[in-house]
Parts: C-alpha cells; structure tokens; sequence
C-alpha cells in the first residue's frame, strides 16, 4: 500500500512499511484504541503497585479496625466504607482497604499471566519452528506431541498438581508459599500454553518455507541457523503479537478462577481469585466489596480481548475494512 501525493503536476509515490499500515488501520478502530488506552494503564498500575506499596501510599496488608464495627462487622459508612482515603471502601471484618488489594492482586495476575505467555511462546516458536521446516518424522512426532499435550484440560491439571508440586517448589526454594505457587502456575500454564503457538507457528513456517526468499537463502547456502532467525522469525512477529495479546487475557482469568477455588496465591497475598472469594460471602450486605474488585477484572480481561481482536483485524490484509 501506498500513498499518493502531487508534486510539481507529477504523481509521487511514498511506499509505506507493514508497521505503518498497521498504525495507520489501529488509528481508525477507535474500539481497539480504547481498549489499548486501557490495558497500558492497567499495566502500568500493576508496574506502580509495589512502588506506591512502598512509599506507603498504598497498604494492602494493615487492618483499620476503626473502620469497621467490630471482629467480623460490616464497614462503618455507606457503599461499603467509600471515602476520599478509600475510593472502593474497605474489607469488612478487617478494613483493609480494597483498592490497594485490587491493585496488588492486578500485579500479582499480570506477572502470572505474562511469565506463563513468555514460556508458551518460547516453547510454541521453537517446536512450531523445527516441526514446520523439518518436515516428516520430526513434524510427525512434535504434532503427535503437541496432540497430546492439548488432550490435557489444563485447569483441572492446575488443580491436580497444585498441592504436590507447590509443596515440592516450597521445600527446593526455601521460601514461603506465595512465590512457590506463583511459579508453579508459571510453568504449568506456560506448559500447557504452548501448543497454541506451536501450531500457528508451524501453519505460518509451512507457507512461509516454499517462499523465494527461503530458497534463495537455501541455494546460497544458509545455515538453518540463519534460516530460523534472519529468514523465518521477522515474519512471523504478527501472529505471534496476535496470539499473545489473546491469551493473556485468558491466563489473568485462569489465575483468578484458581485463586477463587483455593489452589492459587494463598491469604494474605492479596489476588483477584482470592478477593472475590471472599466477597462473595458479602454480596447481600456489602455489595461493593464484591462490585469494585469483579468489574476490574473484567475491564482487564476485556481490554486485553478487544486488543487482541483489534491487532488481528490490523494485521490481516483480507480483513473487512469498513
């Protein structure tokens, strides 16, 4: 594509790059501007959270008994304790105050979410790779494999795994039970993250393989070394974009929804899944502690979708326009 400008009675011709198409369709989908808005802020926050933590701008941990009535009461004021200090009120029974757990739980389902996408994609451009241009056995085998690493349903594998493996991580690593569980949903939903990428990849290095550019590289005498790195991976940045931005938002819920049945981030590390467990025995009579916490998930997992759904339509040159 290309733009068109007069100059002196001629036509002149500026070539625009794929990045700049890509800017320049992102530009027109106010949809997914919003929704890119959104999710750099929300990241952003998470970024900021342990800062404003320790500046004590923010205390997710300390109890303010003098806002709530007593052991196990409802907040002192209306809408749950909501305040100029306390924008989503305060926990009832402790009075801690919701917006800094919300935001801390934002960290700690980003981190999650964004480790575990690294390691399905590290593991998912590397299999998809050798399997794509290896070609028969070896893409025989790694499919095979990748078949059966998707035949698992991966959060009742969470859930299966998660006493024993969290109990072995804690005692190799010496360390409290908050780090051992965050990396064990790292590696398993990293791990069973990874056929995803492999088979885009794989489909992408298929077509991509039977190119010009790839024999030519081939009959000059291009190591496979170069043919991953220099000939293969610069085109294949585009699905790789698309599918990461689409399964953050799925790793963010699956975090919550363990958090929620127990097996994830244990009390007192604050976490969306934790949080929301607890609300729930609230609904009735303090409907914000459930309200402010549910809503921003859902905006952080909506916002990451929209994204997704946005950079997929830039991306592909036959999608519909108008």
């Amino acid at each position: 594509m290309a733009d068109t400008t007069a100059v002196d009675g001629a036509v002149s011709i500026t070539g625009r790059t794929p990045w700049q198409i890509t800017r320049a369709r992102l530009a027109k989908d106010r949809g997914t501007m919003v929704a890119l808005c959104a999710a750099i802020f929300f990241v952003l926050l998470a970024i900021a959270a342990p800062a404003l933590t320790a500046l004590k701008l923010i205390n997710p941990y300390s109890n303010n008994d003098n806002l709530v009535g007593g052991l196990g009461s409802l907040p002192i004021g209306a809408f749950g304790g909501i305040s100029a200090q306390h924008w989503m009120g305060v926990e009832p029974g402790t009075g801690r105050d919701i917006f800094a757990r919300v935001v801390a739980g934002l960290t700690v389902s980003l981190v999650v979410a964004v480790c575990a996408v690294i390691v399905s994609l590290v593991l998912g451009t590397v299999i998809g790779l050798v399997a794509g241009t290896a070609g028969g056995r070896v893409d025989w085998w790694l499919s095979r494999l990748t078949d059966f690493v998707l035949s698992f349903p991966q959060t009742l594998m969470l859930i299966a795994l998660s006493t024993i493996v969290i109990d072995i991580l804690q005692a190799a690593l010496g360390s409290e039970r908050t780090p051992a569980s965050m990396i064990f949903m790292i590696l398993v939903m990293g791990f069973f993250g990874w056929p995803v990428f492999a088979r885009v990849i794989r489909g992408q290095v298929l077509s991509l393989k039977e190119r010009e550019f790839i024999e030519a590289a081939r009959s000059l005498g291009a190591n496979r070394r170069r043919i991953y790195f220099k000939e293969l991976l610069p085109h294949l940045w585009a699905p790789i974009l698309v599918y990461t931005t689409l399964v953050m938002p799925q790793n963010i819920a699956t975090e919550a929804a363990l958090g929620f049945l127990g097996v994830g981030i244990q009390a007192p590390t604050p976490s969306f899944g934790s949080i929301l467990n607890d609300s729930v025995h609230y609904a009735n009579s303090d409907p914000a502690y459930f309200i402010f916490p549910g809503v921003t998930l859902f905006l952080v997992v909506l916002s990451f979708n929209l994204l997704g759904d946005g950079l997929r339509d830039a991306l592909d040159p036959k999608a519909d326009r108008q």
